[in-house]
């Protein structure tokens, strides 16, 4: 089953979803900014993505430049801001079973469909 972390308002988000679903799947939608992840679910996609925290941060949102721009926080406390402010996390990401990407760009998606 495939699984999106969507954002119905980002363009990029709805092209992945739409490569998505021209390959004939229905993926599970997780409208995250409603729905976040937990500590431990977004610490989990990371490693499969092989990336650390701040790799997914949407850093020219405001509330990163207000108050976390120059931080230097630990992965675990990452986590914790990105849990806490959904917005921060860059989208979509997508999972197939063990495998997930980052559908930046939307073409990234059909390494795992």
């Amino acid at each position: 089953m495939i699984k999106i972390y969507h954002n119905p308002k980002c363009r990029k988000s709805r092209e992945t979803l739409d490569i998505i679903k021209a390959s004939g799947k229905t993926p599970e939608i997780i409208e995250y900014l409603k729905t976040p992840p937990s500590v431990e679910e977004l610490d989990d996609l990371l490693r499969k993505m092989d990336k650390m925290p701040e790799e997914i941060i949407r850093k020219g949102e405001d509330i990163y430049k207000l108050k976390f721009k120059n931080k230097d926080f630990s992965r675990e406390e990452w986590l914790k801001v990105l849990v806490e402010n959904p917005r921060l996390i860059e989208r979509p990401i997508v999972v197939n079973g063990n495998r997930v990407v980052l559908g930046r760009p939307p073409e990234n998606v059909k390494e795992i469909i």
